[in-house]
């Protein structure tokens, strides 16, 4: 199920034809000074790839869109487990527009999207102007890559970002509270901290619930019914040091396993890692 693997490569101008879409391939994040409205036009222009470490200092955010008949229940959903379903922002039915970002367009502004079809995923675009309907109705989730930037400032390193992959995320054995026809299990991403740094870690993630908060999990990933930390089941590896704690939080790809167990007629999500970035700051969803 890893389909975020892509390696990452020194500058922005570094792409590489991929088939029908390119790919921008980043070393650590050198996306980090852009505003959120030139990430938004590099994305727009076909341009891919995860998005931690991009725009310092502004909010990201998961999408999951679903037909208007199915969106109570995914808002029920989302309201019953706000850990991994932090909303940002709900859209009017058919509209691609969201506050968070007046200027953009829901439709074309992420780095890649995921079409399913039945609980079956159908295609990867870059855009889906083609696959949009009047009846879509769009979900806008915290996302933990917005919680990072306070990390780095606590000095609590990021590994993902150091090796230029993709966070490492898990379906874990914990089931979501039910919503109507929308259940699932907990996706969660991992990131290793050193044992020092674990308290910092702690602290700062805590203080931003809105972008999934304090981690659900630290330590034994079994204790989460994750076998095999080197195999993700979105995004990639990523290489710990030897004392690293592997330290779990909640991730907003949840809605897509919820996706895949209930199979909605069809729905939109971004592809896991690669992020709707709005104009918000994050300090808005600090809360001291």
């Amino acid at each position: 199920m890893n389909h975020e693997g892509e390696g990452t490569s020194a500058s922005l101008a570094a792409v590489e034809d991929c088939g029908a879409a390119e790919t921008l391939e980043v070393a650590g994040s050198p996306g980090a000074d852009l505003s959120p409205q030139e990430a938004r036009a590099a994305f727009r222009s076909g341009l891919s790839g995860p998005t931690a470490g991009w725009a310092r200092g502004h909010t990201q955010a998961n999408l999951v869109s679903v037909p208007a008949d199915w969106a109570y229940d995914m808002l029920l959903f989302c309201q019953r487990n706000p850990k991994a379903c932090p909303v940002l922002d709900v859209t009017d039915a058919g509209s691609w527009s969201t506050p968070l970002a007046p200027d953009a367009d829901l439709r074309t502004d992420l780095p890649r999207y995921r079409v399913w079809h039945d609980g079956e995923l159908a295609e990867e675009p870059t855009d889906v102007l083609a696959h949009w309907r009047e009846d879509l109705v769009s979900f806008v989730i915290g996302c933990s890559f917005t919680f990072e930037w306070a990390l780095a400032a606590a000095g609590v390193p990021l590994r993902h970002v150091e090796q230029g992959r993709n966070v490492a995320m898990y379906v874990t054995d914990r089931r979501c509270r039910q919503a109507g026809r929308i259940g699932g299990p907990m996706v969660v991403s991992m990131r290793p901290v050193p044992p020092g740094d674990l308290a910092a870690a702690i602290r700062e993630t805590a203080l931003l619930p809105a972008v999934h908060g304090a981690p659900v999990h630290c330590g034994d990933p079994g204790g989460l019914g994750i076998a095999d930390l080197g195999k993700p089941d979105f995004g990639d590896p990523v290489a710990a040091e030897p004392d690293d704690i592997p330290v779990f939080w909640a991730c907003g790809v949840t809605p897509q396993a919820a996706v895949m167990a209930s199979r909605p007629p069809f729905a939109i999500t971004h592809a896991p890692g690669q992020m709707f970035i709005t104009d918000a700051r994050d300090e808005q969803y600090r809360v001291a």
